[in-house]
């Protein structure tokens, strides 16, 4: 089977898969490229939902972005190097080495089946200009003010869980519900790539 066949049968597939451009005109090769690297991950996992793949040029920097969710698990992966071709190889090869690393504990997670709570969360826009004239001098404010809201799911995690999705989401911190206790906890990366929770006691 030809890379062309291999995309469109993994375009068929029962997930969405979606590739965008940012700073640069996704070619059919290119497009085909990342799909069939990509196919690979449903050898390894199940339940896939979406793939979600960002190219961006910036500079000498050719960057891939790949965001993978399957079950309530999403899965992120980065590489930046000076060959559009390359870095879709290194991101699906981390991508990869992710899922392997912790795919019993994905699995256990999906299997699991905890009621998630959605939310609320109030998008802050960046500071506008404003003018205010104090002893006969004019200072400049910028006031914040909330131009939407969204929802994130709140999950009912153990300690190891919690480190597995910081791991795979990429992110800073992350705010989850502890299965032992049932008290909401906050877990973040510190300086020197460990990780702290903090148990808020009010």
């Amino acid at each position: 089977m030809n890379r062309k066949e291999k995309a469109l049968e993994f375009a068929d597939a029962t997930y969405n898969i979606q590739i965008t451009g940012r700073h640069v005109e996704i070619t059919e090769s290119m497009k085909d490229y990342a799909i069939e690297k990509i196919s690979r991950i449903e050898r390894i996992l199940n339940r896939i939902i979406d793939v979600n793949v960002i190219m961006d040029i910036q500079r000498l920097e050719h960057r891939v972005e790949i965001i993978l969710k399957a079950g309530n698990t999403s899965i992120r992966s980065k590489a930046s190097t000076t060959d559009m071709y390359v870095s879709i190889d290194q991101a699906v090869d981390k991508l990869e080495t992710q899922i392997l690393k912790y795919k019993s504990k994905i699995q256990d997670h999906h299997a699991k089946g905890h009621a998630i709570l959605n939310m609320p969360v109030n998008i802050i826009s960046k500071e506008e200009d404003f003018e205010v004239q104090e002893d006969n001098e004019s200072q400049r404010f910028k006031p914040h003010k909330v131009i939407k809201q969204k929802t994130i799911p709140l999950k009912m995690l153990t300690y190891d869980e919690a480190v597995m999705k910081m791991e795979l989401s990429d992110d800073s911190f992350m705010l989850f519900k502890n299965e032992v206790d049932q008290k909401l906890k906050v877990i973040y990366k510190t300086k020197d790539g460990n990780y702290g929770i903090i148990e808020p006691t009010c």
